[in-house]
């Protein structure tokens, strides 16, 4: 048998693409910075399953890097609003009140008008029954 052509899916290039992946890069993106085509890649991918699923994992270990970088703020910095920021985020229990007031006056006519609503609908129901 022939040596045939080398492959160019050698362990530079998957560093290459992992390194891509892990940073969250589409495949257009990591083929690039690999040097490789789309079509090199989709024929790795099908004849090495496994790297598909290595790609995920990859792909999503930049939310992990981001959900550290919270973590580290909150125990490590004195910004109550990134713990505040978190926990509306991930606990629903945790509310906070929101205050509607405003010095915006294009806000008011709306309020006014809104709160108009609601007392005529209110006393049309009330004429209503009696």
């Amino acid at each position: 048998m022939g040596a045939g052509r080398p492959t160019i899916m050698d362990e530079i290039t998957l560093k290459k693409l992992e390194d891509a992946y892990s940073n969250d890069a589409s495949d257009l993106q990591a083929c690039f910075l690999a040097n490789i085509s789309h079509q090199t890649l989709y024929n790795y991918q099908k004849e090495h399953p496994e790297f598909v699923e290595r790609k995920r994992e990859l792909k999503d270990m930049i939310k992990y890097q981001a959900k550290l970088r919270v973590k580290e703020a909150i125990l490590t910095e004195d910004k109550p609003d990134t713990s505040k920021w978190y926990l509306e985020r991930k606990d629903k229990n945790f509310k906070t009140k929101t205050d509607i007031t405003s010095d915006d006056e294009a806000l008011q006519p709306v309020l006014v008008k809104f709160i108009d609503c609601e007392k005529t609908d209110t006393d049309n129901r009330d004429t209503d029954r009696v």
